[in-house]
């Protein structure tokens, strides 16, 4: 074990190098990104009319998307066209509407708005996503946290909170979590489908941003939520979110949702009633681009993968020389998704993140995977990987772990 006095004579060195690296969010890197670029020149004059017969270049179409788009995103999601909703380039925007309508109107099957309930509440889990958090609380609900373990949520704490009738719904990632990376077993989507809630409307939101982002060649596919729902008899308690955020571009893709035909009807007519339709010339732009990739968008992921695993792999081989054998820290090692998960044994996150900035290295701040930025223990720290290369990410991972350390140490 490292002296106090080595550990900051060797981070002393380190931050007399100068660094100025990011591991702060899960960015995609420059070369992930080339792997799309056939998208800014695929769709010409010649494109204006969709084989589905809409121009691209007028209004009629309807908020749902061009149906060569919901046919071609709905599979993403275990959908069938006719359950899907493709909009513009935010997962996370479609899921703010839905949120907000039941909170004004309600939802299927809604007794009455949500916004009518005192403190309407909603589970979410943690460690999680810090997007997520800022939305629900501006939007007025109180959280209640639950434990993501390896198979999902926690449920019996999920199962136990939704027999509030306060309780509207779980909002989380069920495909490689974030920032965990865990996946949801097969038990807990059965678990989800059929518990008994004390709201007769309580949704899940499932933001399955990562369900085509493995890192292996044979990853586990767990049930398909949708489908477990619908067979469950509750077809109108799930929606499901996704995007190509980090398929083709993250800020110029298109954000996606899947639900029961019922529940599609109901928020389409209030969609509708803000805007008109969605982009269809980006809608095309994808379709036309994905469809022709080479195995489709199961082979623009290989390729990605490609990509990203020498740099999981590298962020693992680092922890593991620094910090194996320490009793200092555990971390997730993910077979897919876009984060590292890492835990300190004693409560120094917040120390040791701000030990990394003054030597030069960026990470999310620490507490932030939780709600109102607040862990409880001051241990959880989200590694993003993607962005850096290779070279400069072993280096940042070097010097977190020396900061875990250091930190530790003091």
């Amino acid at each position: 074990m490292e002296s106090l006095k080595d550990l900051q004579t060797r981070y002393d060195s380190l931050k007399g190098l100068g660094l100025k690296l990011n591991i702060e969010r899960g960015q995609p890197g420059d070369e992930n990104f080339n792997l799309s670029n056939g998208l800014l020149t695929i769709v010409t004059e010649k494109d204006v009319m969709t084989p589905s017969g809409f121009d691209i270049r007028n209004y009629p179409g309807g908020v749902l998307g061009l149906p060569e788009a919901r046919e071609l995103f709905g599979a993403v999601l275990g959908a069938r066209g006719e359950e899907t909703l493709v909009g513009n380039n935010a997962s996370l925007l479609i899921l703010s509407k839905v949120l907000m309508w039941a909170l004004l109107r309600g939802l299927v099957g809604s007794p009455a708005p949500w916004g009518k309930t005192d403190k309407p509440r909603m589970i979410v889990t943690v460690p999680g996503y810090d997007r997520h958090f800022t939305l629900l609380a501006e939007m007025g609900f109180e959280m209640v946290p639950v434990v993501m373990t390896k198979n999902g949520p926690d449920m019996d704490a999920v199962e136990k909170a939704a027999a509030d009738p306060a309780v509207k719904g779980i909002l989380f990632v069920p495909t490689y979590s974030n920032p965990t990376g865990d996946t949801v077993s097969d038990e807990t989507v059965l678990r989800l489908a059929k518990m008994k809630t004390g709201a007769p409307d309580f949704t899940i939101f499932a933001d399955d941003a990562y369900v085509v982002h493995h890192l292996v060649d044979n990853p586990r596919k767990p049930k398909n939520l949708l489908r477990a729902c619908e067979e469950a008899g509750n077809p109108n308690r799930i929606y499901l979110f996704s995007s190509t955020s980090k398929i083709t571009f993250a800020s110029a893709g298109l954000g996606f949702m899947a639900a029961s035909k019922e529940n599609l009807a109901y928020i389409a007519k209030l969609f509708g009633t803000m805007f008109i339709g969605p982009n269809k010339v980006e809608q095309l732009r994808h379709v036309k681009f994905l469809n022709a990739y080479p195995g489709g968008i199961a082979g623009l992921m290989k390729d990605h993968a490609k990509i990203l695993k020498p740099k999981f792999d590298i962020t693992q081989k680092v922890l593991e020389k620094e910090l194996s054998g320490t009793g200092l820290a555990s971390w997730s090692n993910p077979e897919g998704g876009y984060f590292v998960s890492l835990d300190t044994v004693k409560p120094v996150a917040k120390r040791a993140v701000a030990l990394c900035k003054e030597a030069g290295v960026a990470i999310t701040p620490a507490g932030a995977t939780f709600p109102f930025g607040k862990d409880p223990k001051d241990s959880n720290i989200r590694i993003s990987p993607t962005r850096p290369p290779v070279a400069e990410l072993e280096k940042a991972i070097e010097i977190l772990a020396v900061c875990v350390k250091l930190a530790s140490a003091q």
